[in-house]
C-alpha cells in the first residue's frame, strides 16, 4: 500500500481505528466522503479526538493543554512525537499548509475546559463552540481545498450547530462532572441557581427549556449551513450532507425524550444512521441542479469571524498568537500552583 497525502498506510489505519471506537456519527459520514478527503480527515479527527479526550477525562487538565500545545509545536516544526495520530498530522500541515491558527482555535477552546470556565451568554457559549468545534470545520474546508469565505462561514455554523447539539444531549453528563456550558443568563432568567443544579441536577421545567432553546439556535445554523454544503466540491457534499442529518438527528432524540437530557441520554440507532445516510444521498444530488441559494452570502457568526479570516490565509491572524501566549501563560501558573499545593500535601503526611 502507497502513503496518503503523506501519510503512512499503518498510521492511517490507526486513526480509522480510533475514529470507528470514539466517534461513531463521524465515522458513518466519513464512509460517504471521497478518499482524497476522507483519508486526511480520518487523521485530522484521530488527532483532534485524541486531543480532546485527554484534557476532558484525564485528572490534569492543564498539563494535558500545556502537552498539547507542544505536540503542535513540533508537527508544525516538521518533527511530529513518535505517535501515529502526530506523524498524521504533521503531514497533513505539510500537504494543505494547514493555517496554524485553526488547530490553535481548538487548543484555546480545550483550554477553556481545563480552567473550567462558565459561559455568560449564548454569545459565550457559541465563541466555545467555534473553538471546539468549528475549527475543525474550518480544517475540513482546507482539506478540501475550499477557502471561498463564505463557504468557511457556512461551515463554520454547521460546528457551531454540532457543539450546541452535543452540549444539549450532554447536560446531566456534564453536570455531574461538574461542567456547565449552559448561558448561565438563562439561569438567572428562570430564577435557578447554576451551583445547586449542578450539585443536584434535575430535568427540571426550567431546564428543558434551556435544553429546548439550545437545540432551537442549532437547528438555525443547521439549515444556513446548507447553502455552504451545495458549495463544497460535488464529490464531497454528500459526506458533509450526512454528518449534518446525523447530528441534527441527535438532536430530534433529545425531543423526543421531552428534552430531558440530565437523566435520559438520546442515542441514535445504526439503521436510522444507514436512513440519514440514503437521504444525505438524495440531498448531494439534489444541490446538483438546485441554483445557489443566496444564504450563502450571509455575514458570518461574529463569534467565527476570525476562524474564516485564518483558513484563507498563510500568516496569522493578527493578534490570535499572543491570545494564545496569554493563555497558556495563565494555564502554565495554575498547573504550578496545583503542584505547589500537592506538594505541600506530601510535606504534611
Amino acid at each position: 500500500m502507497t502513503a496518503s497525502h503523506g501519510i503512512s498506510p499503518a498510521d492511517l489505519e490507526h486513526c480509522r481505528a480510533a475514529i470507528r471506537t470514539g466517534s461513531l456519527s463521524f465515522h458513518s459520514a466519513s464512509k460517504m466522503l471521497p478518499g482524497r478527503v476522507r483519508d486526511p480527515a480520518l487523521a485530522l479527527y484521530a488527532f483532534c479526538r485524541l486531543a480532546d479526550d485527554e484534557v476532558d477525562e484525564g485528572d490534569a487538565k492543564e498539563r494535558a493543554v500545556l502537552k498539547l500545545q507542544e505536540r503542535l509545536d513540533l508537527a508544525y516544526r516538521g518533527m511530529p512525537r513518535n505517535a501515529p495520530e502526530d506523524r498524521a498530522f504533521a503531514a497533513i500541515i505539510d500537504r494543505f499548509e494547514m493555517p496554524r491558527d485553526l488547530p490553535e482555535a481548538l487548543l484555546e477552546g480545550l483550554a477553556w475546559d481545563s480552567l473550567e470556565r462558565r459561559y455568560q451568554t449564548l454569545s459565550d457559549v457559541r465563541s466555545y463552540s467555534a473553538r471546539v468545534a468549528s475549527a475543525v470545520g474550518a480544517m475540513m474546508c482546507v482539506l478540501m481545498e475550499m477557502r471561498d469565505p463564505n463557504a468557511l462561514a457556512r461551515a463554520c455554523d454547521l460546528g457551531v450547530a454540532m457543539q450546541l447539539t452535543n452540549i444539549a444531549r450532554d447536560v446531566g453528563e456534564d453536570a455531574r462532572a461538574g461542567r456547565l456550558y449552559l448561558p448561565l443568563d438563562w439561569f438567572e432568567d428562570a430564577g435557578v441557581d447554576p451551583d445547586a443544579f449542578l450539585d443536584a441536577p434535575e430535568p427540571t421545567r426550567e431546564i428543558k427549556r434551556m435544553v429546548s432553546r439550545l437545540l432551537a439556535e442549532a437547528e438555525r445554523l443547521y439549515l444556513r449551513s446548507e447553502a455552504g454544503i451545495r458549495a463544497l466540491p460535488r464529490d464531497a457534499r454528500m459526506g458533509i450532507w450526512a454528518a449534518r442529518l446525523i447530528y441534527a438527528g441527535i438532536g430530534r432524540e433529545v425531543r423526543r425524550n421531552g428534552f430531558d437530557s440530565v437523566t435520559r441520554r438520546a442515542h441514535t440507532t445504526m439503521r436510522q444512521k444507514l436512513g440519514w445516510m440514503a437521504q444525505a444521498s438524495g440531498r448531494a444530488a439534489i444541490g446538483m441542479v438546485m441554483p445557489r441559494s443566496a444564504v450563502i452570502y450571509a455575514p458570518c457568526l461574529e463569534e467565527t469571524a476570525y476562524l474564516v479570516s485564518a483558513a484563507g490565509r498563510t500568516d496569522r491572524v493578527p493578534g490570535r498568537a499572543q491570545a494564545i501566549v496569554d493563555l497558556l501563560a495563565e494555564i502554565r501558573l495554575r498547573d504550578a500552583r496545583m503542584q505547589e499545593q500537592v506538594g505541600k500535601g506530601f510535606s504534611g503526611v
